[in-house]
C-alpha cells in the first residue's frame, strides 16, 4: 500500500506494517492506522507513521536499551482489550520527543505504546501511581561518540 509522508516521501508500505490503534492516540484521537517503519536494523528506534496524515510521524523507542530496569503492571482490562496473554506478550515502546538539541531527546515513560503484532492491534496507554513522567533523558551524559567501542 502506497502512503504519503512529508518526512520519508512516498513509501510502499507492506500489509504486516500497519498497525491498527482502535482508540487513536492521545492528542491523535481520530488517528487509527500507523505503519511502523524501523530507523535501521539492530537500533531500538521506529517511526509511526499516520497512514492518513503525511504531517504526522513520530518517534518511538524500544525503552529498555536506555532504561533497563522499566518495568510497569498491565491490567486485565488492558490485556483483553489488546489481545495480550503469556503467549502473545507486547512489544513496548516509547514516544520519543525531538528537541533542537539532540543530546536532550527525551522519551514518555509514563505512556507506554503497545503492540500485538499477532494481530497488529496497537495503542497507549497512560500509567497510574508510579514515578515515571513525559520526559526521561535518552542520553544523560551526552550523545555517545561515533568512534566510541565501549571503552577501547
Amino acid at each position: 500500500m502506497k502512503i504519503k509522508s512529508t518526512r520519508f516521501g512516498e513509501l510502499d508500505i507492506p500489509a504486516a506494517a500497519v498497525l491498527s490503534f482502535p482508540h487513536g492516540l492521545p492528542g491523535f484521537n481520530d488517528e487509527k492506522e500507523f505503519a511502523f517503519i524501523p530507523y535501521q536494523a539492530d537500533s531500538p528506534f521506529a517511526f509511526l507513521q499516520s497512514m492518513i496524515n503525511p504531517d504526522l510521524t513520530l518517534m518511538v523507542v524500544e525503552p529498555f536499551t536506555f532504561f533497563p530496569d522499566y518495568k510497569f503492571e498491565i491490567d486485565d482490562q488492558t490485556l483483553g482489550e489488546f489481545g495480550l496473554a503469556d503467549d502473545n506478550p507486547p512489544q513496548v515502546f516509547n514516544v520519543v520527543r525531538i528537541p533542537e538539541q539532540l543530546a536532550e531527546m527525551t522519551a514518555n515513560l509514563l505512556a507506554p505504546v503497545l503492540i500485538n503484532w499477532r494481530d497488529r492491534r496497537a495503542g497507549q496507554i497512560v500509567l497510574e501511581k508510579t514515578g515515571y513522567t513525559v520526559r526521561h533523558r535518552l542520553f544523560p551524559r551526552g550523545l555517545p561518540k561515533a568512534n566510541d567501542q565501549g571503552g577501547r
